[in-house]
């Protein structure tokens, strides 16, 4: 018996891309395009006629902006939304007003990256978008996402040689900020591979920097930067994967251009296997929401080589992919909720320096 198909509702403007899109997405075996809108009130009224699994959205739209749109229609009637969207900040705020997840619109002349677009990554966002969790009683937020705090607790002492590692993907961008929001100065060097396209991932680290707390620094990596503490590191999207390598006394960044692994540059698992091998027990790894598998298999490396790790766990994940994988191949310690997180990491962190001291 066949299954049924993921029915979209293509929300767009430009009737040439549009078009282009309900295309591509009929040509999916998996995907049915039920509707199309060409602005906000007409998407509205389709959402209530038929009721689509997942709606793609742009955020530049007449009558009223995509990112508004989330915003009313979310506590009413939330819809799986895939935001597209040229290289704009403003996709952040689309991701807090509750959609799933984002991808980077093509230029029209750039024919190898639209077709691939169409072909490959948009459906491929769609079907893992008709998975993810929504919960309305949290409001405009996709998941349950914990008020930034200052942890209340006892410094930690010299963390130079610790370093945090975190891994996400799909709901990713919303999970990673609550815990980086919540950490405070004294935190040791924070490295994140978050997937997400190229250019991005640079508004994100900046966005972050003005959210978390003043003594902290996120900065879009580079390669060579010296992994300090009160610092965060973004692995920068695109064609390079992030690692952790010691030089001496410290941890540097390297930016390797090799082959996609588990389908993304960058890739989780790189950055965790590179820091179990580079850091190994002065660890601590976090892997978080997202779609298949990626960085389970480093994060289990991770842990053999003596570090603490952290998953979190399915009811607060808005996909319990990469978590579930990590933990039923045993890589994963504790599972937590994310609101728990960083109060998880800051424990794991005092019994790595306790240990030190016996």
């Amino acid at each position: 018996m066949p299954t049924e198909k993921v029915k979209v509702l293509v929300v767009d403007d430009s009737m040439v891309f549009r078009s282009l899109l309900v295309k591509y997405i009929n040509e999916d075996t998996e995907l049915e395009v039920v509707a199309v809108a060409n602005d906000p009130f007409e998407a509205r009224d389709a959402i209530i006629k038929y009721n689509p699994d997942v709606m793609t959205l742009d955020i530049e739209l007449p009558r009223m902006s995509g990112i508004e749109f989330l915003r009313k229609l979310m506590p009413q009637f939330p819809v799986r939304t895939i935001v597209i969207s040229t290289l704009s900040n403003r996709v952040f705020d689309a991701l807090q007003a509750g959609a799933v997840d984002f991808v980077a619109k093509p230029a029209f002349t750039d024919k190898t990256h639209m077709d691939e677009f169409v072909r490959t990554e948009l459906p491929g966002k769609i079907k893992i978008a008709s998975r993810a969790k929504l919960k309305p009683s949290y409001g405009t937020r996709p998941q349950a996402i914990p008020q930034p705090v200052a942890p209340v607790r006892k410094e930690l002492g010299k963390c130079d040689d610790l370093i945090v590692a975190i891994g996400a993907s799909t709901g990713g961008t919303e999970a990673t900020s609550a815990i980086l929001e919540s950490l405070g100065p004294d935190i040791p060097g924070v490295v994140v591979t978050q997937h997400m396209p190229e250019g991005f991932t640079k508004m994100y680290a900046d966005r972050l920097n003005q959210r978390t707390h003043p003594g902290i620094t996120v900065t879009e990596a580079k390669q060579g930067d010296v992994i300090l503490p009160a610092h965060i590191y973004i692995a920068p999207g695109g064609d390079k994967h992030m690692e952790v390598v010691r030089k001496g006394n410290q941890y540097q960044i390297l930016l390797r251009d090799t082959e996609k692994v588990n389908g993304h540059k960058p890739s989780v698992d790189v950055l965790f296997y590179s820091v179990a091998k580079e850091v190994g027990d002065r660890a601590v790894g976090v892997i978080l929401t997202g779609m298949g598998g990626d960085g389970a298999k480093g994060l289990l490396e991770m842990r053999r080589n003596g570090a603490k790790t952290i998953g979190q766990d399915e009811s607060t994940c808005v996909v319990y992919g990469m978590p579930r994988v990590a933990y039923e191949l045993g890589a994963v310690e504790s599972q937590e909720k994310l609101s728990d997180i960083s109060k998880k990491i800051y424990y794991f962190l005092e019994q790595i320096q306790k240990r030190d001291n016996h």
